[in-house]
């Protein structure tokens, strides 16, 4: 029968003939390229059994791909049915893709041939091969070279355990300095592949790296603790116990070793899950803590990144004693008597790192490369930073328990003037947690390195002072009320002076976390709040800049923010009214930022103390009303309402003219009005205290007060000022939105109601704009007869003397009857048509329609226009005919004729879908009276 074509003795027995030819061909014959090409394709046909086909199936797939397109039929043609599914394709095209399927089958059945068995070791025959590839790689040709270095690349990929003497033997003839040429070439080019790269760098690799972490950060995910079984050492036990366990591991998280970076964070994790473990555990616990402790404070002055970040996550778990922190219960005493405290367990280890000369000025620098300042400000608040330096990775391993910590701020963050910040709280808890770790030594110890960086001119690093001293401030310690009456106070009093002002976001941020609420639900009053409060209020001094003025008001209103109101004490209550005074008298400040934050601290102080009137039953805050005049202690947001309503005329009266010609000659002087430029600043600042109150959410308490400033707010959208105006529009958009309830809306009504009969006509047409939202939002808590008020008001500005009121009307009556589909509705359609067909009659006596207005005239067309543009899509019974009527007024002289035009133009363009539907609602004259107003007319009628 023959032997078997293709069995495994056929083709060993071909390699040892091949092997032999080898030699004699590279001794007597290596001149002849032709030969040797030859026989790199034989050895590679056997040693690598299955290319082949491989290689011819990727060849003729890439041909498919180019040529699949043109042998592809479209899915209609003369042939078959319009409805028939998919794509033609010609016979012999599906034939040459099946046998392209099983030339692919077979080169992959033939190339995993061996992995079916045990032994995955090359057989004796192919190494036999391999030995005659690394001899032709370093041919003296190049075409050999290259085909025979291919060749090796892929038997190397097949067979792994060949690398090793591939990478020996090439390495050899790198060594020699006399080595031919091209024996250093063809060494290289084979060494220099991804193939024998990869298998030399293995753990540096991207995918075995990711499989690593995402294996590691699972392992963390599922942790559930140590057995106890481990804290036990048995009889038999060989002295390798859970102590010894974890001193292993933390001396792997050294950066003395030699470990890839990212595994030293794997083993500073693992560290810190054991030593969490560990704490229940009495007898291995302090002596674990107090190593994993001193380990992670060490890390904080790093020099990998994340290694730093890991060190904040540690300490803010591990730190958790606390015997120096007061008790809600506790006065503060004085730090004679803090010997007396127990002492935490960590104390001693953490002391001794800590009072290192420099620890602390090397740990802010290290703390400092942290926060990236970006150009384009993205905020990167929030409780573990938002470094970019970080992979997702990395994140999952360095910030796993901080998922679980309580977030800060607990107060909304909408103060725009604050900017981004790029204050951590992470790490300002780590310093609070040290203080009360280990009390006033932490305190003196941080005073120099915070007086440096204090005054760096680095953004990144007043950051990390910013983050020291918030915990300082917020700490409540045995002893931090001396250390503030020594130089936290000074301290404080400096940064709020200092000129700059990149870093007010960071200071701020300091400032909120410092009189942040304590406790769980955050109402427990911190030690120093009140007197830090009372270092913000204390004058300035006439000498500082606007930058620093603005700075104070900023600090302050950060600070007013996190307090309380409905559980404030008399101290804050006196000083909230002693502030209100100080800011209502400072409305008119020449310095426009220092406006903006006069407003924004008002804005939270009017609602602190509205709140705290509100919710106190018994009135604790007459005491603090006796700080300002009993005038303004009782009628502030009167006062603030009246003074508002008197400047509205008094800048109004400085720019009497409405019309745009005029209005373009005054915007080129400086201002709204030379002999009052405090009015316009005092408004300024108005509009600022209300775009406040609405980002904030605390407009709530302030209604009242937001009704009474509606009126300024609509009237001076179009004033020469444009900063003024700029201001209101902002006021005006925010407020439009605004929902008013119970008695504040029926005196939003009225006030609506009269500005729509303003004398000037662009406070009317502002007034409409306002309209439209306001019954947009109120639509189901207006009662009957407020609507009819507010319809019969815009029906009137149909026939305003002004033709944007007239128009601007019609456009806030069809988007009314949009949203209202009851008697309203269609009490004006039926009037409006009515009106508009006795005009219609009259049409051709000329003498009585002369006896109308035009105001009149277009106000009636008008008014038919909006009932014809409230049903963009639909077609009701009636809109044929009010559409028709609508048309017949194209030969009125302008503006009739432009509204008539672009109605119709409108009415077509939004029934164009379903005109060939919608057509037959009309009758065949209507229809030509609609062609003859959409059809051009011509030059020679």
């Amino acid at each position: 029968t023959g032997s078997v074509v293709g069995s495994t003795g056929l083709r060993e027995k071909a390699a040892s003939i091949i092997h032999v030819a080898s030699k004699y061909l590279l001794e007597k014959k290596s001149d002849d390229s032709i030969l040797l090409l030859l026989l790199i394709r034989v050895i590679e046909a056997l040693g690598n059994y299955g290319s082949s086909e491989y290689e011819e199936w990727t060849n003729h797939r890439q041909a498919w791909k180019l040529e699949s397109v043109a042998i592809m039929e479209p899915p209609v043609n003369f042939i078959v049915p319009s409805q028939s599914k998919g794509k033609k394709r010609p016979r012999w095209a599906l034939i040459d893709k099946a046998y392209m399927h099983n030339t692919w089958r077979t080169s992959q059945s033939s190339y995993h041939l061996y992995r079916t068995i045990k032994n995955v070791s090359p057989s004796d025959n192919v190494t036999l091969l391999m030995d005659d590839l690394l001899n032709l790689c370093v041919h003296s040709y190049d075409t050999v070279r290259t085909l025979a270095g291919r060749s090796l690349v892929k038997m190397i990929k097949r067979w792994p355990s060949l690398i090793a003497k591939c990478v020996l033997t090439l390495t050899e003839n790198l060594r020699t300095p006399s080595s031919p040429e091209y024996l250093v070439l063809g060494s290289c080019a084979v060494l220099g592949t991804q193939t024998v790269l990869k298998h030399l760098t293995v753990h540096e690799s991207l995918k075995s790296q990711k499989a690593i972490n995402e294996l590691f950060v699972k392992y963390n995910i599922y942790f559930a603790g140590i057995s106890r079984n481990m804290f036990r050492k048995s009889e038999g036990d060989s002295g390798t116990d859970f102590a010894a366990l974890v001193s292993e591991i933390g001396s792997m998280s050294f950066e003395s070793t030699n470990l890839h970076w990212r595994y030293n964070l794997m083993a500073n994790r693992v560290l810190l899950l054991l030593a969490m473990s560990s704490r229940n555990e009495p007898t291995m616990s302090p002596k674990i803590l107090n190593e994993a402790a001193g380990h992670f404070l060490k890390n904080l002055k790093s020099q990998l990144p994340q290694t730093r970040i890991l060190a904040i996550s540690a300490l803010n778990m591990l730190l958790k004693e606390s015997p120096y922190k007061l008790s809600a219960a506790e006065e503060p005493i004085s730090s004679d008597n803090s010997q007396e405290n127990t002492k935490s367990s960590l104390e001693g280890t953490l002391s001794n790192i800590f009072q290192e000369e420099g620890f602390f000025g090397d740990t802010f620098d290290s703390l400092s490369n942290v926060h990236i300042i970006s150009d384009n400000e993205n905020s990167s608040r929030g409780s573990h930073g938002n470094s970019s330096f970080q992979s997702l990775a990395d994140k999952s391993i360095t910030r796993f328990y901080f998922d679980f910590s309580s977030s800060w701020p607990r107060t909304p963050t909408w103060i725009s003037l604050f900017g981004t910040d790029t204050f951590y709280s992470s790490f300002a808890r780590i310093f609070k947690r040290l203080v009360q770790e280990c009390g006033v030594p932490v305190l003196l110890s941080l005073k120099t390195a915070l007086n440096e960086f204090v005054n760096a001119k680095e953004r990144s690093k007043q950051c990390v002072a910013a983050e020291a001293f918030a915990g300082l401030l917020h700490a409540d310690v045995v002893g931090l009320v001396e250390a503030w009456d020594s130089w936290m106070r000074a301290q404080l009093q400096n940064i709020l002076l200092a000129p700059s002002v990149e870093s007010i976001p960071e200071w701020a941020a300091c400032i909120r976390y410092a009189v942040t609420g304590k406790g769980k639900y955050g109402i427990k009053v911190p030690l120093l709040r009140q007197r830090i409060l009372d270092c913000l209020v204390e004058p300035l001094p006439q000498t500082v800049t606007t930058t620093v003025v603005a700075k104070r008001y900023s600090f302050l209103s950060a600070a007013l923010i996190e307090v309380s109101p409905p559980r404030m004490p008399l101290s804050e209550i006196q000083l909230h009214y002693k502030l209100l005074q100080e800011l209502l008298d400072n409305m008119s400040h020449p310095t426009a930022h220092v406006r903006e934050a006069i407003a924004i601290a008002l804005s939270v102080l009017c609602s602190n103390i509205r709140l705290h009137v509100s919710v106190s039953k018994d009135h604790p805050f007459e005491n603090g009303k006796q700080i300002l005049n009993g005038k303004n202690a009782d009628s502030w947001d009167r006062l603030l309402q009246e003074r508002a309503s008197e400047l509205v005329v008094a800048i109004q009266n400085a720019n009497p003219s409405d019309s745009l010609e005029n209005l373009a000659e005054t915007n080129t002087l400086s201002g709204s009005d030379s002999s009052s430029p405090d009015d316009v600043q005092w408004m300024e600042t108005l509009f600022h205290f209300v775009i406040s109150l609405m980002k904030s959410g605390r407009s709530a308490f302030l209604v009242d007060v937001l009704v009474g400033f509606l009126y300024p707010v609509i009237s001076l959208q179009e004033t020469s000022n444009k900063d003024l105006s700029m201001l209101a529009k902002a006021a005006f958009e925010l407020l439009k939105w605004r929902i008013f309830t119970d008695d504040h809306l029926r005196k939003a009504v009225s006030v609506l109601l009269s500005s729509a009969e303003d004398p000037n006509w662009r406070t009317r047409s502002a007034t409409l704009t306002f309209l439209r939202s306001f019954m947009y939002r109120h639509t189901f808590i207006l009662s009957n007869d407020e609507k009819q008020k507010i319809w019969k008001t815009v029906e009137k500005l149909l026939t305003d003397n002004q033709v944007e009121v007239r128009e601007h009307a019609a456009a806030v009556l069809a988007g009314l009857m949009k949203g209202e589909d009851g008697e309203l509705s269609r009490d004006f359609r039926e009037r409006a048509y009515a009106e508009a067909m006795k005009l219609q009659k009259r049409r051709k006596q000329r003498s009585s329609i002369g006896g109308s207005s035009v105001a009149s005239i277009h106000g009636r067309v008008l008014a038919l226009a909006a009932c014809v543009l409230s049903v963009p899509y639909d077609m009701p019974s009636w809109l044929p005919e009010h559409a028709t009527l609508l048309a017949r007024f194209v030969g009125e002289p302008s503006p009739v004729k432009s509204t008539v035009t672009k109605a119709v133009a409108e009415f077509r363009r939004t029934h164009a879908d379903t005109w060939s539907v919608q057509k037959d609602s009309f009758t065949e004259e209507q229809l030509e009276v609609l062609a003859d107003t959409s059809s051009s007319s011509s030059y020679f009628a």
